[in-house]
Order: structure tokens, then sequence, then C-alpha cells
């Protein structure tokens, strides 16, 4: 219920962001959202009908089909908008996939090491390639957003391990040297200005700071109440770039202001920590450990998408989950959700 109300709330607000006045009230977005979402149903119903047991077997070959999918979109994928991540003209992206296979290949291994025993940073060698591999592959695609979400999701259980603080602080400064060395030689030059107009979104407001400026803008506009729907200057005159996608938490908080987003908000923070409660009453490691991943699917993407339109974070091109515009994103919502569903459907099966 909490996830149809979410998608729901998408679709309303996507055909607002997307309305150009036409006669066909419904835009060519919308529709191609419904058929993700039917999709992404289908999908669904599927997955649930399967316990969800029978996948720890295949968590492997799971994880190794994601990789796959990476590895061949860097082979055929044209460059789109600077980088290389799409399949079949625009219409799959397989990295939103490779992180749930990322997810099935950790509650695998977790399943088998416990996190409550794993003590030493060197326990925690297997893990690391595991979401390096993934992580590897989409920085080659220029995807460095997705990259990076890709690496907070393989992180969600890192809360759960028992490392002392002294090696964690070892890690800290050594994830210092590595920034310093990836800001200096890994980071293209459009990549530096967004970090450095996420600092200072004045420095260049009509070029690179452009879309920050413009988010909070919106957001702000809406006030209280908000403008009410299809009436938010900052999207209906296009000041706001990417407003169905990467910035439609923007077009919301014009729309419906600070009571619709808060509202908004609730729905999913109730519906990640139903799904870490789903992870503590699982009857086996392995549904609690996959459900935690999951719950990080969802979380990392809304985290990061709101922070980055409130101006909290470097604008770096992540949807919204079951809100934003994009199929690929949409269904694999759907799955996360699915299985989730599932383990919730089967915890008190023996």
């Amino acid at each position: 219920g909490i996830a149809a109300l979410l998608i729901l709330a998408g679709l309303v607000n996507l055909a607002s962001a997307t309305f150009d006045g036409s006669p066909e009230f419904l835009s060519e977005s919308v529709r191609r959202q419904l058929f993700a979402l039917a999709v992404g149903g289908g999908v669904l119903l599927v997955i649930v009908s399967i316990d969800y047991r029978h996948f720890e077997q295949f968590a492997i070959p799971l994880y190794a089909a994601s990789l796959f999918l990476l590895a061949l979109t860097l082979l055929l994928a044209p460059v789109t908008r600077g980088s290389q991540a799409w399949l079949f003209e625009g219409r799959l992206q397989p990295s939103e996939f490779a992180k749930i296979g990322l997810v099935f290949a950790l509650a695998r291994f977790f399943s088998r090491f416990p996190v409550g025993e794993i003590t030493r940073v060197r326990q925690l060698a297997i893990p690391c390639f595991i979401i390096a591999a993934p992580v590897v592959l989409i920085l080659l695609q220029k995807d460095t957003g997705v990259a990076l979400l890709t690496l907070l999701v393989g992180m969600t259980y890192l809360p759960l391990v028992r490392i002392p603080a002294r090696s964690w602080a070892a890690l800290g400064l050594a994830a210092l040297v590595a920034l310093a060395a990836v800001w200096s030689f890994g980071l293209k030059l459009y990549q530096q200005q967004r970090v450095l107009d996420f600092l200072d979104p004045n420095r260049d407001p009509l070029s690179s700071g452009y879309q920050a400026l413009q988010s909070k803008i919106a957001v702000g506009s809406g006030g209280l109440l908000g403008r009410g729907w299809m009436e938010g200057t900052q999207t209906q005159l296009r000041f706001l770039p990417t407003h169905h996608t990467d910035f439609a938490f923007s077009v919301l908080a014009e729309e419906w202001g600070f009571l619709g987003t808060t509202l908004t908000l609730g729905l999913y923070l109730t519906m990640l920590l139903w799904g870490l409660w789903i992870a503590q009453t699982s009857k086996d490691t392995f549904g609690a450990m996959l459900s935690i991943g999951l719950v990080g699917t969802l979380f990392w993407p809304a985290a990061i998408n709101v922070a980055m339109v409130l101006g909290l974070a470097p604008v770096i091109g992540v949807p919204l989950p079951l809100f934003s515009y994009g199929g690929s994103a949409l269904v694999a919502a759907c799955i996360s959700l699915g299985l989730i569903l599932n383990i919730s459907m089967r915890r008190y099966v023996y």
C-alpha cells in the first residue's frame, strides 16, 4: 500500500512535470512510466510466488549475470549525455539491476559468515571485491553517480560488523588519501565543477550551478502548502532542468509545499523501517541480510536525491525511487519490494 501511494504520487507529479498544453493529457513520459509499472508489477508478482530461499542457490549466478550485463553495456551501448550506460536505445539501464545482484551476493556471503563475527578488516576482503567489481564497471561507463550509489548500497552492511574504532580510523585516513587521488586524477573537469558548485552554487549561477539554484528556488517557492498542481512556475515555465527525472522532488515541493513533501518523506520512512522490521523478524540469516541490502537499494537513492534537490549534496543524477521518471529504476524498485514482500510473507514458515 505504501509503495502504491508513492507510485501514484509519482505519476501525478510526472503528469504535471511533462504537461505541455497538448490535447493529449497523458504525455509520452507518463505512458512509458505506466508501461514500466506494468512490467514491474508483473515481475513483482512472479517474485513473491517463489520462496525467497530458492534464490540463495542462484545468488552468485544472478550476481555474475549483472556483471555480464554491465560488461555488455561497455561493448554495445552508445555514449549518451557523456555516459555509456544504456542498452536498447535507452530502454534498459543494467546498473539499476546490478545493485540487486550485488545485494544477492553479499547476502549469501554474510549468511555464511555472520556480520556479528567479523572483527577484523581483512575479513571484509571478499565483500570488498564483490562490491568493487560492479562499481569499477559502472565507473568505466562514466556514470559516477550510480557508481557511488552502488558503493553505498554495498556499505549498508558495515554498521553491523564489530570492527574496532582504531581500524575504522585507519580506513578513514586511507579513504581521504584515496579521495585526494580521485579528485586529482580520476574526476573530469565537469565532475569537479559539480562538487565546487555544491560548495558554492553562486560561483557559476548561469551554467554549472544553474540546476542546484533553480531547484532551491522551486523548493522555497512552494512554501507551506504549495502553489497547486500544475501551478508551479519553475516547472511549467521550464526554468528547472530534468524536472521529471532527477529533480522530480523539486516539482513536488513547489506544487504541494512543505506539507506534501513531509507526507511523501513520511511514506518513504515508513516503508524503509518496515523493511528493516522484516529483516529483524526473518527466521533465517539469508532473509535478514537480503532484506537489509534491499532496503539499502531504496534508502540510498532516496537520501541522495533529496539531499541533491535541497543543495545538501552535489548533483550526480540519481532518481527518486518509485517517484522519478525512469523505467529501469521503477522495475528495479519493484524487484526490491517484491523480494522484501517475499521475505515478509514467509517469515513464519519453518
